[in-house]
């Protein structure tokens, strides 16, 4: 029974952490958040809100500075304030934004937001379970080793999630009636609009897929859909 110990207890690690994280993100989003007004990004989320036949896609506008998107285990989509900055002055456009709320849906949709918040939580139980097995047999590389493991499984998680979440979006644009287009030119310039710097990296050792890899994707699904 001793033997199984780290393992029931990185086990319960996870839970609480789990249930913890879930229960601070919602607070914060909720004291930092508020409905989106933009009416003509209104427009653009109802048309595609009718496409998937529900009443309307709950957008808001988090009050941080980063530019992002987020889609909370709750359904809700997040904008950040400095990503609609940047569509406020121009940089960013209508369209563009409509494909972000897209893909933030896409990824509620197919499950991702609530199983990420999963994955977190269950991520650290694995790595602490690891890293006591492997500080067993390679004493002072075992967290090493575990952080690597895992750093490098949730990375190969996170892209395929966003290949998937390209999908959905790309396929709901096109029947909302806004098109790809947007989804393509956002991609081009969010390196330049996040201050991102991972175009030298391995594509294997980042989160998302690189600019490049995404746009031929959505351009494949195009042909086999006779866009």
């Amino acid at each position: 029974m001793l033997r199984f110990t780290p393992i029931l207890l990185a086990v319960g690690y996870g839970i609480i952490m789990y249930r913890f994280s879930a229960w601070r993100l919602k607070r914060e989003l909720d004291e930092k958040s508020t409905e989106l007004a933009d009416p003509k990004l209104r427009e653009l989320a109802a048309d595609m809100a009718s496409v998937v036949d529900i009443p309307k896609i709950k957008v808001h506008i988090y009050e941080v500075e980063p530019v992002n998107g987020l889609a909370a285990p709750d359904g809700r989509i997040f904008i950040t304030r400095g990503f609609y900055a940047k569509y406020q002055a121009g940089e960013v456009t209508a369209a563009e934004m409509a494909s972000v709320i897209a893909h933030e849906l896409g990824h509620v949709a197919l499950g991702h937001s609530r199983r990420r918040m999963i994955d977190f939580s269950g991520q650290n139980a694995l790595r602490t379970a690891l890293a006591m097995v492997l500080s067993r047999i390679i004493p002072g590389l075992g967290p090493m080793i575990a952080n690597a493991a895992m750093s490098l499984l949730m990375a190969r998680l996170s892209r395929n999630d966003e290949y998937e979440a390209d999908a959905y979006a790309s396929a709901l644009l096109v029947k909302a009636g806004i098109g790809t287009a947007p989804q393509k030119t956002l991609f081009e310039k969010l390196e330049k609009l996040t201050g991102a710097r991972g175009a030298s990296q391995p594509a294997w050792l980042l989160s998302h897929p690189k600019t490049a890899e995404r746009v031929a994707a959505i351009e494949a699904n195009e042909i086999k859909w006779d866009v």
